[in-house]
């Protein structure tokens, strides 16, 4: 069985190995997924640029990385490569994602309640290595980033 961090490590390098290809095709990467899924392996690359991204976009992506995956042989596990867009309600995982959503309206999934709620939205002030900070209704909570199963962007339509 695979664990956690040999799986980000995977990620981690995959990032390292793409990023550049992917920008000079105008493309930002946004992230890297490798992840196990009942008994299939998925390698999913998140792409974005200003405009938002197309079916075109992501197999342009493909068909410029594969190859460059297939040299490399990073990934000793046969496994689906993905290229699709991180979508409009996006999963923040990095310090960038945390920085350019600074101010907006984030959703936080718990592991362990806090006041009794699994899941709290408000406005994304602040986050360090060990936590975030959310604005909910004029208060100002603190939540421990080890508590945190999943935090994302909140789209209001």
């Amino acid at each position: 069985m695979l664990g956690g961090e040999y799986l980000s490590k995977i990620e981690e390098r995959v990032e390292q190995l793409l990023s550049t290809t992917i920008n000079n095709l105008g493309y930002d990467l946004y992230d890297v997924e490798y992840v196990k899924e009942g008994k299939d392996y998925f390698l999913r690359i998140f792409i974005d640029k200003e405009n938002g991204i197309d079916l075109n976009d992501c197999e342009k992506v493909n068909n410029a990385i594969s190859e460059i995956l297939d040299t490399a042989d990073y990934i000793k596990d046969s496994y689906f490569l993905e290229v699709s867009s991180p979508g409009i309600e996006r999963v923040l995982r990095k310090d960038k994602h945390f920085e350019k959503n600074i101010n907006h309206k984030t959703q936080i999934k718990l592991f362990k309640p806090i006041d009794k709620k699994k899941e709290l939205v408000g406005i994304l002030k602040e986050f360090t290595d060990e936590s975030i900070t959310l604005e909910i209704e004029d208060e100002i909570k603190q939540i421990d980033r080890k508590n945190i199963s999943v935090i994302k962007t909140v789209f209001d339509w």
